[in-house]
């Protein structure tokens, strides 16, 4: 049996055993509420959601705090406190939690989000839309190396990133926290000098065998920091996602689908439980739920599972009655998430300028005269171009620009996704 035989039946067993995991939790669960809409209808109500599992953690009273310290904040701000494994519902990553949230509150366009970390229990991650107006992300990173909240409990610590979050000097919180954990093993350029230390004495005695002393303690040091819910790389705030989400980034194809097919069943419960009488946009979103099941079934890349997410998002705007007034995914990239805003843009050698929404990155970019981040394709002859470049007739996400062209999406349910 050759390898490339080998390799699609490993790939069709996954599949396989993927399938028969969403059917037996759909069966289960029966017509319960996705985790991204049981936080997000909490989040209506109070802006701090905390599960069950941290209850011990941060009681009802500690919630109380800290919903009142956020009202005297008047920013938007919420709170997200809830396990995140490896499988779960956003697969172990506050990115995705993060831009599951956002998209489910299509008409707030400013939002602060404080959410637990996927990789250290005991830490949050800071996330700011549609900029990085109040250093959310430096802020929430900065709570977690302070020495006062280096053995602080979950409430104290959140109840800290609020605090640093509204005071709007994040960066310049995080970059005091740390500032001192990179040279603190340094020694003096004299060997005669103040900086002489033990650790040069056994450099020399050992004939310079002791020389991870002067790189290996601090990079244990951050290491143990880091254990604690500091140092780590900074996480781009997502313009939903910068999305999106953080997979797309990373350019993982294969967890973008995953992605994909928790949102289309996400939003296929939403409309099962909506009410016609009182959801005027139901055959709408059952439109755009049934072309993004078709497209998800076709997708062939990355284009077309962003296609999916685009439906999605624009099913969940029917269904909340915004679908008329709310932006699409960002032009450039839809993997960004929505947009913030619409501008002109004209294209390399045309004259005629396009109405594109964009996300602030994006914008930004444009300001400066820079290129923006594009989500790319491969044309008739295999080369990697930007999705938009493609005949209109062979890409219909090169024809409605995810939504900035021509909408609504869901029509395209009675169409070929893309000329084969």
């Amino acid at each position: 049996m050759s390898t490339d035989v080998k390799r699609l039946i490993t790939v069709l067993a996954a599949l396989l055993l993927a399938a028969l995991t969403t059917t037996a939790a759909r069966a289960a669960d029966g017509d319960k509420p996705s985790a991204g809409q049981r936080i997000a209808s909490a989040l209506r109500g109070s802006p701090v959601y905390v599960d069950e599992a941290y209850a011990d953690a941060v009681p009802p009273s500690r919630q109380r705090q800290l919903e009142r310290q956020i009202r005297r904040t008047g920013l938007p701000i919420k709170v997200v406190l809830t396990p995140l494994t490896k499988g779960d519902a956003f697969d172990g990553d506050s990115d995705v939690l993060a831009g599951t949230v956002r998209d489910r509150f299509p008409d707030q366009r400013e939002l602060v989000l404080i959410t637990t970390d996927g990789d250290f229990a005991d830490s949050l991650d800071g996330y700011e839309w549609p900029a990085d107006t109040h250093q959310a992300r430096d802020a929430v990173a900065a709570a977690g190396f302070l020495d006062e909240t280096r053995d602080a409990g979950l409430a104290d610590l959140t109840g800290k990133a609020v605090e640093l979050v509204a005071e709007g000097k994040g960066s310049q919180r995080y970059e005091e926290a740390i500032k001192d954990l990179d040279g603190s093993a340094t020694p003096s350029a004299s060997p005669d000098g103040p900086g002489d230390s033990a650790a040069s004495s056994a450099a020399s005695d050992s004939g310079g065998s002791a020389w991870w002393l002067l790189i290996g303690v601090p990079a244990l040091a951050l290491a143990a920091l880091a254990a604690r819910g500091g140092i780590r790389a900074r996480k781009a705030a997502p313009a939903v996602p910068q999305l999106v989400f953080a997979t797309a980034r990373a350019a993982d194809e294969a967890e973008l689908r995953r992605r994909a097919e928790a949102e289309v069943l996400a939003l296929g419960e939403a409309t099962q439980a909506a009410d016609l009488s009182t959801t005027p946009g139901l055959q709408h979103a059952l439109d755009a739920y049934a072309a993004a099941g078709k497209v998800l079934d076709e997708a062939r890349g990355l284009p077309d599972l962003a296609g999916v997410l685009a439906l999605v998002q624009e099913g969940e705007d029917a269904l909340t009655g915004t679908a008329d007034t709310a932006l699409p995914r960002c032009f450039f990239h839809p993997l960004h998430g929505r947009a913030a805003l619409r501008t002109g843009w004209r294209p390399l050698g045309r004259r005629d300028r396009l109405d594109v929404a964009v996300c602030q990155g994006c914008a930004d970019a444009l300001r400066d005269r820079r290129a923006p981040e594009v989500l790319t394709d491969t044309d008739e002859d295999g080369r990697t171009v930007p999705y938009f470049e493609l005949p209109a007739e062979r890409s219909v996400w090169a024809a409605t620009g995810y939504g900035s062209l021509k909408a609504p999406l869901a029509g395209i349910n009675s169409r070929r996704i893309r000329a084969r």
